[in-house]
């Protein structure tokens, strides 16, 4: 059962490929819940296989979820947010 984890990743891959190709107003969601168990998922792979999967499983995270993740800091430490411009890419 040491592919669990892998496989997971996979899934976790294409359903992520398929929310991007999503209208921007369908993709909140799907991204949510995706943002929500990558970490899981990351922990699961470093706890699995190696803490350097896990490191790069989070850069990969972390280019994917790049705005997403800003918007929530900058919200979290109070700083301005601007709303994100749906046709924006």
């Amino acid at each position: 059962m040491n592919e669990l984890p892998l496989i997971a990743a996979v899934l976790w891959v294409f359903a992520a490929t398929g929310t991007a190709m999503l209208p921007m107003r369908l993709q909140m969601v799907p991204g949510l819940a995706l943002l929500i168990l990558a970490p899981v998922l990351i922990v699961w792979l470093g706890l699995t296989y190696s803490v350097w999967l896990a490191l790069v499983a989070l850069a990969a995270f972390l280019s994917m979820f790049r705005r997403p993740l800003t918007y929530f800091a900058r919200k979290a430490l109070g700083l301005p947010v601007e709303r994100p411009d749906p046709r924006r890419r």
